[in-house]
């Protein structure tokens, strides 16, 4: 893809960092923003998929980096922020998409290693990540850098709408949904805006046991307007809009790609 010079949406110069971005609605994002001119780097857990997205983005003319971190350990959340600007020069925007579902059957079978498990890497990776973001955004505008930062959550119907066996990953989804709305007042004055985007049902990794259930399906699809599942590629136009000039004044937002499910 080929843009004008004058086009807001020219990422060229640009680094971006996508968490869990080795697959689904993560490699959608990465995979619009490397289209755009952005040098991309990955995190994920998983070296075979990081590999499988590195082949991916490697059709767009840009410099990628493929990490390796479980972003629920702080020290790896720190060193890979490091690493990764390091090895790309600066870190532009930061999509916080990292996330893992829950595996009770019900709320009261719910452990405390599930509830757990979920909120190491649904809520403490997110601060982790978004923290070491905002350093690293704020040192360079204290340098003199106007370029300014944006950063991205990835939330979650489930922050608004019950769940009812995803109360864990609800509460994770609504305390990312505050904390950027705290990232967003705190951090405007170094020019750096903070938004969560909230999906609908996309086909991933993470939904595929759901769209397995011919029930589910008759049931979740009447209610789309759209008629369809979303897809990785809904999620390319709008990480490069939030990485752009374009949304210089968008921060405070919880933006929905879900089809009208929500709304319906």
């Amino acid at each position: 893809m080929t843009l004008s010079g004058s086009s807001p949406f020219d990422l060229t110069g640009r680094v971006a960092l996508v968490t869990g971005g080795n697959s689904g609605i993560g490699l959608g994002m990465a995979e619009g923003l490397a289209a755009h001119g952005a040098d991309v780097a990955i995190w994920g857990t998983n070296s075979e998929k990081n590999e499988r997205a590195i082949d991916v983005l490697s059709q767009y003319d840009v410099e990628l980096l493929s990490i390796i971190c479980d972003v629920s350990d702080e020290e790896a959340v720190v060193q890979s922020m490091a690493d990764t600007a390091d090895e790309l020069g600066r870190i532009d925007a930061v999509f916080v998409n990292a996330g893992v579902s829950g595996s009770s059957p019900s709320f009261l079978e719910m452990t405390s290693e599930d509830w757990r498990r979920v909120m190491s890497v649904n809520l403490d990776g997110a601060f982790y990540t978004a923290r070491e973001a905002a350093k690293h955004m704020v040192t360079r505008h204290e340098e003199g850098d106007t370029a300014g930062g944006s950063i991205v959550f990835t939330s979650s119907g489930s922050s608004e709408f019950g769940a009812a066996s995803g109360q864990a990953y609800g509460a994770t989804k609504a305390g990312v949904n505050a904390m950027m709305r705290g990232i967003a007042v705190a951090h405007a004055r170094h020019g750096i805006r903070c938004n969560s985007i909230l999906p609908g049902w996309i086909e991933s990794d993470m939904t595929a046991p759901a769209f397995g259930y011919d029930t589910f399906v008759q049931k979740v699809m009447p209610r789309i307007p759209t008629r369809r599942w979303g897809t990785k590629e809904d999620f390319a136009g709008i990480a490069t809009y939030l990485a752009s000039s374009a949304s210089t004044y968008h921060t405070g937002d919880i933006i929905r790609i879900d089809g009208g499910f929500h709304s319906f």
